[in-house]
């Protein structure tokens, strides 16, 4: 009987390797509520959609993992559609440009990349890493949206008049409207970002200062690359349409599609309305 039984052993160890990966690349699902009619429907049917627009806005909550696999799969069906995919990230400084395209181009190894993301951003490379990988494998291009982050946490301390105008560079000014629509909207970003001690009205600077800036720059790239559609990898709080949309649609007329993945108690079926998103991603964790 010994003779036999490390084998069934090695068999039993195989099989169960074989079930814990499959369960770790598990089929992401694609319940996708569309907003404006109240229908579940899939990635594959709305892909023509987001395929015709210039923007395509994919929020996230930065910790979860589930979240970034949207985005990247969000990318797989623009690019298999034959879209001229872009990446724009949020997590990245627009002076980080000239590091994304060499990354793209293959200049760079994985570890001096991961340096350059650390000194961008301060969560887990790895659940960015299946974007970053796709993006260099198929040759899409990164663009960096964001402002030095010194110049944010400035205006969310002491206020946008507190900046020099070096800080501003080309930033226009900034105010808050705080009319009831725009009050909820920013204290559920404030919920969403966990900055729930800062004042409000330089907050809501700052948080303009940030949806601008990121605005300004896809403008700018779109001026360029009248083709392309641009995936927008930000926050939740940046992507709803209240957020780097309308500082676009007070600037341009460029068709956008919105994208929030569903979050228990904060963006659920039941409070989403089409003035935030078009679509709700749901059943991630």
């Amino acid at each position: 009987m010994k003779l036999f039984r490390l084998p069934v052993i090695f068999s039993f160890l195989i099989l169960f390797s074989l079930l814990l990966v499959f369960c770790s690349h598990a089929p992401l699902s694609h319940r996708i509520l569309r907003v404006a009619d109240g229908q579940i429907v899939s990635l594959t049917d709305i892909v023509k959609d987001l395929a015709q627009s210039r923007l395509v806005f994919v929020g996230e909550l930065h910790t979860s993992q589930s979240h970034h696999q949207a985005q990247l799969e969000t990318i797989r069906a623009l690019k298999k559609a034959g879209a001229p995919v872009a990446i724009g990230f949020e997590m990245f400084r627009r002076d980080s440009q000239p590091d994304l395209d060499r990354w793209v181009k293959g200049e760079l190894r994985q570890k001096e990349f991961e340096q350059i993301y650390y000194e961008n951003w301060n969560y887990s490379y790895s659940l960015y890493k299946d974007i970053f990988l796709y993006a260099r494998d198929h040759k899409i291009p990164l663009l960096g949206l964001n402002v030095a982050p010194e110049v944010t946490k400035q205006v969310a301390r002491e206020g946008f008049d507190s900046l020099t105008p070096e800080q501003r560079g080309d930033l226009p000014m900034v105010t808050c409207r705080v009319d009831r629509e725009y009050l909820a909207f920013i204290r559920r970003s404030l919920a969403m970002h966990g900055h729930g001690g800062l004042d409000f009205t330089r907050f809501c600077e700052a948080q303009l200062v940030w949806d601008t800036a990121m605005a300004w720059t896809l403008l700018r790239y779109l001026e360029k690359n009248p083709e392309s559609t641009v995936v927008v990898i930000a926050g939740s709080g940046h992507s709803w349409k209240k957020g780097i949309p309308a500082q676009i649609r007070s600037r341009a007329e460029l068709p956008f599609r919105v994208i929030l993945p569903e979050v228990p108690g904060r963006v659920e079926q039941n409070n989403v309305a089409l003035s935030e998103a078009d679509y709700l991603w749901l059943g991630l964790e």
